[in-house]
């Protein structure tokens, strides 16, 4: 979504006109989700995908034919139609898309606002005019507001009506998308800072799938040779030096994760010992059962209280019979996703190597 935004905002300001395709309301199961952004430029290039296939097909060139227009147009997709069959999108569902030519001053300013919201990481909600007649506001008319309900801009409209506002979920609620008084409402939670104790193999791969995932990078180790930008450049900060002097100086809150996946176990444990009691709602540590089971028992002995050990997820992973590094990666990821989509129903301890010590099965760095 920053890229798309970026990309979007640079031509933009350039006076390029593009098309904005945005699914508004998806329904059943759909190649893609209330919220997802697709730009296409005069040319018909573009940044973003709406699933691909037929539909995304067939939406860009329907964008394309507005070149030139005002005004947003709604287009509606039930997928279980004869078009959807050569691309496998068979699902039953519906999605919902709204098309809109923007070029000008004002967009621009309510897209690099957008950026801006987005780049902030503390979510947001952005609420689309789909249906003028409940709305009592034209097709496409945006509003976004930031993390506390404040509108933040607006587009072509200059404020929100009251009764919109009223139909605005608070973020702590965990809300989705949905359609309410004729108004899509795309909310976007908090992005969440993942921090990774280690930058050794596991690390390394989590480190990159995690950024895909929109996760906040972060990644802490004592070896400059391990913790850099050139085996990290997706990390948004990497910190160098000793465990026990680095973490109890980060900040930690709410909305951070943290993995642990040291080179040992005694910086396991060090990195424990500081990061189980914080507010960090997910504390994760890899390694067999037995080597848990023995930081834990040295951890009791240092006054670290059974209430902050029993909120760490160990071992980290879901069981996919996770034998290579990048398999093991997979899993750890897959448990964050699930954790902060699902919140704690999406946490189940699952061991990648519930009996072996060590359980990642790569020579160091580890």
């Amino acid at each position: 979504m920053r890229d798309v935004l970026r990309r979007l905002t640079d031509a933009l300001g350039r006076g390029r006109e593009q098309i904005v395709c945005q699914v508004v309301e998806t329904r059943g199961s759909t190649p893609q989700k209330a919220g997802a952004l697709m730009v296409v430029d005069t040319g018909g290039g573009q940044a973003g995908t709406l699933g691909g296939g037929c539909v995304e097909a067939e939406v860009k060139q329907k964008a394309i034919r507005r070149i030139g227009e005002d005004g947003a147009e709604i287009h509606a997709f039930v997928l279980d139609h004869d078009y959807a069959w050569a691309d496998g999108l068979i699902c039953g569902g519906k999605m919902v898309i709204v098309t809109e030519a923007v070029r000008g001053p004002a967009p621009l300013a309510y897209f690099a606002r957008y950026r801006r919201v987005l780049d902030a990481g503390e979510g947001f909600t952005e609420a689309v005019v789909v249906d003028p007649e409940r709305a009592g506001l034209p097709v496409g008319t945006r509003f976004l507001f930031d993390h506390e309900g404040t509108l933040a801009a607006s587009w072509p409209a200059d404020r929100a009506p009251g009764r919109l506002t009223e139909h605005l979920a608070a973020l702590a609620e965990r809300p989705r998308p949905g359609v309410r008084g004729g108004v899509a409402f795309l909310p976007s939670l908090p992005r969440v800072r993942l921090v990774i104790v280690g930058a050794g193999h596991v690390g390394q791969g989590v480190a990159s799938l995690a950024a895909q995932a929109d996760f906040e990078v972060w990644v802490v180790d004592d070896r400059h040779q391990y913790a850099n930008a050139e085996r990290f450049p997706d990390a948004a900060r990497i910190v160098v030096g000793p465990i026990d002097e680095v973490l109890p100086a980060l900040e930690i809150t709410p909305q951070t994760y943290a993995l642990i996946v040291t080179r040992g176990h005694g910086h396991d444990q060090e990195a424990l010992y500081h990061l189980a009691p914080t507010v960090a709602p997910y504390v994760g540590l890899i390694g067999s059962r037995r080597k848990i089971r023995l930081i834990f028992d040295s951890l009791r002995q240092q006054g670290i209280a059974d209430s902050a050990l029993g909120r760490v997820t160990a071992p980290v992973g879901f069981d996919i019979g996770s034998q290579t590094v990048p398999e093991i990666a997979i899993s750890i990821v897959a448990e964050l996703i699930a954790r902060r989509n699902l919140g704690s129903q999406g946490l189940a301890p699952r061991a990648i190597a519930a009996d072996s010590d060590p359980c990642v099965p790569t020579p160091a760095p580890s």
